[in-house]
């Protein structure tokens, strides 16, 4: 299995996602499937929240896709949503996570066990912090390119 997700952002370069298939394999094996498919290649992150997170992965842009596969059920875990953590959002079903997730800017705790947590950025988090702010944001921040290594 992957060991990274790369996301090559429009606001300035690459941020470098550690995977961890050992909190969330069902989750993990869905972001890299999608992700090797080319899914994630062009699309915003339609919700940025400053102070809280960024949250990408609808192919529409508005919050309310996914892709075609089936919704993934829940893999909460004991990782913490600390600045950098990687997560999968969801609707108000525990298990309906399927293509969005959110990076966390800071201390987000209050999501813990209650959202799966998939991956740690390993670098490159100051182009998380680069983009544009808002719900949505007026011009969106992009993924121009996601690969899995």
């Amino acid at each position: 299995m992957a060991d990274t997700l790369t996301l090559t952002l429009d606001s300035g370069g690459d941020v470098v996602i550690k995977l961890r298939p050992d909190l969330a394999p069902k989750h993990v094996a869905q972001i890299t499937e999608l992700a090797a498919e080319g899914f994630y290649d062009g699309v915003v992150f339609h919700r940025v929240i400053d102070g809280f997170m960024a949250q990408g992965g609808d192919p529409t842009g508005t919050g309310m896709g996914g892709s075609s596969r089936p919704d993934i059920p829940a893999e909460f875990n004991g990782l913490s949503h600390q600045r950098g953590v990687c997560s999968m959002a969801r609707s108000s079903n525990p298990n309906s996570a399927n293509s969005q997730f959110f990076i966390c800017f800071a201390d987000a705790s209050f999501l813990d066990r209650q959202y799966t947590a998939w991956g740690e950025v390993e670098s490159g988090m100051e182009h998380v912090d680069a983009l544009p702010k808002g719900e949505p944001p007026r011009t969106p921040g992009k993924i121009l390119k996601a690969v899995v290594a």
